[in-house]
């Protein structure tokens, strides 16, 4: 396909939701994405000044493919189906193996915060799943602020820069006994583990404590933290109340596909989720769903929490027995409303992924 034609196409782009597809001059797909507005979105990609990756995809681009959609959700969702399928080069998010951060206390003499994408049986603590590493660094960087653990090299001597700023905990600059280490690693732990809000009302604590005492610097900084805290959470919409870490599982299954769906639940908040369509699957009998979620958690980057939530047609005990954790299956109230809103994601999935074979002669060419 000549630029003339590709020209001809985004003059004619429709102001609708739905997906975008790029090819080269062989036909093969570059890149996929959606748009609540393929218009705008799409014309964004020749009119702007673009550098790097982008400048070289639309240098490439012969040819453009629209799949409409009714909303944007249906376009994500059949972004997500496509992406999947045809694994084009210039997508590097959604697509099967979907790497999460995780918060990480190392185990070490000197113990340290960092973010890490790989789960190691180094005797380390991780916490997470984050969907995206920013959220994660930014939740390390408040720890380190309000619980500091080693921010240096650990050789005594001079203090590092951090010491000086409160976010190291000084082994650079005294001893730091082992009992002194594990009593923060505590506070950090029941950060993740004992909500944020705790957290917030000790904060509010020493905030008014310095104030009282004339400390108005120290309260200032105290309050940063304060509004670092609320940044940190402000998108973490809390589904269940009791905030224990459990991960929340369902499936759809159709016209031998299975759509199955698992949502992380952190401190009671949806962090993330990770879900995937099998294709020809002749039967969900004889373990087969709770097989893949068993070889799910084998994953070395997969964490698995202290209690999973799994739909009706899913067999707890087998998975309880299989896993080492507790398995449930709500029956009513605010875990079975998650446990419906799982269901319904799958569903949807599933539909979408089908309203992409439909359209699969096309898009394959």
């Amino acid at each position: 396909m000549s630029k003339v034609l590709l020209k001809q196409k985004l003059s004619m782009l429709p102001e609708s939701p739905g997906c975008y597809i790029y090819k080269d001059a062989a036909g093969d797909i570059l890149y996929i994405g959606k748009s609540k507005n393929l218009k705008k979105r799409v014309k964004s990609y020749f009119t702007k000044t673009q550098t790097g990756k982008t400048a070289r995809l639309v240098h490439y681009i012969e040819d453009l493919e629209l799949i409409l959609t009714d909303s944007e959700k249906e376009a994500l969702l059949l972004e997500m189906s496509l992406i999947m399928k045809y694994q084009p080069p210039y997508n590097i998010l959604l697509k099967d193996e979907v790497h999460y951060s995780y918060i990480k206390i190392t185990n070490e003499e000197n113990p340290r915060l960092e973010v890490t994408r790989e789960i190691k049986k180094d005797g380390a603590a991780y916490f997470g799943p984050y969907a995206s590493k920013y959220s994660a660094e930014k939740t390390k960087e408040l720890l380190q602020k309000i619980y500091p653990l080693c921010h240096c090299s650990g050789k005594k001597g001079r203090p590092c820069f951090y010491y000086h700023l409160g976010m190291c905990i000084g082994p650079c600059a005294r001893e730091v006994s082992p009992e002194e280490y594990q009593a923060q690693i505590d506070r950090i732990k029941r950060f993740f583990h004992a909500g944020h809000l705790a957290i917030r009302r000790e904060l509010e604590e020493r905030r008014d404590l310095a104030a009282s005492e004339w400390q108005f610097e120290r309260a200032q900084e105290v309050q940063e933290w304060i509004a670092a805290l609320d940044q940190v959470t402000e998108k973490q919409k809390v589904v269940i109340k009791d905030r224990d870490d459990r991960d929340v599982i369902d499936f759809v299954y159709d016209d031998d596909s299975l759509s199955i769906q698992i949502f992380f639940v952190r401190n009671g908040a949806i962090v993330g989720r990770f879900a995937q369509i099998l294709e020809q699957v002749e039967e969900i009998n004889d373990g087969v769903v709770e097989a893949y979620i068993q070889s799910f958690y084998e994953h070395p980057n997969h964490l698995l929490p202290k209690e999973l939530l799994v739909g009706a047609r899913i067999d707890a005990r087998k998975l309880a027995e299989e896993l080492g954790v507790k398995v449930k299956t709500p029956k009513r109230g605010e875990k079975r409303a998650v446990l419906q809103l799982v269901e319904e994601n799958a569903r949807s999935a599933l539909l979408a992924h089908f309203k992409m074979l439909d359209y699969g002669l096309e898009v394959g060419k």
